[in-house]
């Protein structure tokens, strides 16, 4: 037997194990649940009338749009979420799926819900989204995510776009609005992702991924969630004296706020032990909380309004 023929033999063509799970998981459910949320919040504040279909079909698109983000991200970080334990159950690392096939997969889902927005929505939507992914993609996880401890608060940008691409396919423009969205998302997301990367920065040092604890140490990371969370607060109660949002959203926003800064006060004063640790989970819980519930209150509004001539 030739040498040619014994490696035909003991490499085989290889077989895909992955099912329908790991694909689904290569989405990133979690982050696609807020995007959705996010999106909608979008979508229904905007002025005039949502055709349903059209707004299905907006909310979708950009669900995809995100989902293979998620994928594109694991194909090309595969080789550090295997040193993580928070993500090394992860499809990739687990080798049912190759990183080729997370590439392919993603490309694919980038190219049909950028194509389908733009297609059947509007072009200006179908833009939003195509740079949303390249954001997110290139410049995030590619340029910033293995090269600076900022990675996460100019990555943040392209996670604060959904409500921005939703409200460009429900009008076709732009306004304030979906920009204080914009802004809201923008400056939650470092004290959100500083939180954990505090209770993770093991899993960050061992993949050799900058995050702000490993290369500024905790203490400083602290002072920043305490920084960013007073800027978050503030942003998020401006909309309801500038005029944009009416004083149910305001009162949310203050007390929900309140809460967010006691939290960033607590993690920056506890820095040692098991009540620092305790500190920054409580944190990092509340501030999904917190998005949610702000948004919340701005969809429950939507809906309140619609509701109310048909009531009275």
């Amino acid at each position: 037997m030739s040498v040619v023929d014994q490696k035909a033999i003991e490499l085989p063509p290889r077989i895909s194990e992955a099912s329908v799970a790991d694909y689904f998981a290569l989405l990133k459910p979690r982050v696609m649940s807020l995007v959705i949320f996010t999106a909608l919040v979008g979508l229904m504040i905007a002025p005039g009338h949502v055709n349903p279909v059209l707004g299905f079909i907006s909310i979708l698109c950009i669900a995809v749009g995100a989902g293979a983000s998620g994928a594109l991200n694991m194909a090309l970080e595969g080789d550090i979420d295997v040193l993580m334990s928070r993500t090394a159950n992860r499809p990739i690392p687990r080798g049912r799926i190759t990183r080729g096939e997370a590439m392919g997969f993603g490309l694919t889902l980038s190219f049909f819900s950028v194509m389908t927005l733009g297609a059947l929505v509007n072009w200006y939507a179908g833009g939003l989204l195509a740079f949303t992914i390249f954001f997110y993609v290139v410049i995030y996880t590619m340029g910033l995510k293995r090269r600076t401890a900022q990675n996460i608060v100019i990555g943040g940008a392209a996670g604060a776009l959904p409500p921005v691409v939703a409200w460009a396919a429900a009008t076709g423009s732009l306004s304030v609005e979906p920009l204080l969205l914009f802004l809201i998302i923008f400056f939650w997301t470092p004290p959100h992702f500083w939180a954990l990367a505090l209770f993770r920065s093991d899993d960050y040092a061992r993949a050799g991924v900058p995050m702000l604890p490993v290369v500024a140490g905790p203490d400083a990371t602290r002072l920043q969630i305490l920084l960013y969370t007073i800027v978050l607060v503030a942003i998020a109660a401006a909309p309801w004296p500038l005029g944009y949002f009416d004083w149910v959203y305001g009162v949310t926003s203050l007390v929900l706020g309140a809460g967010m800064l006691v939290l960033a006060i607590n993690v920056y004063r506890h820095r040692t032990g098991s009540t620092a640790l305790r500190a920054t989970r409580r944190l990092f819980a509340f501030s999904i909380l917190y998005l949610f519930a702000l948004f919340a209150v701005l969809l429950l509004d939507v809906v309140a309004k619609a509701v109310a001539p048909l009531i009275w």
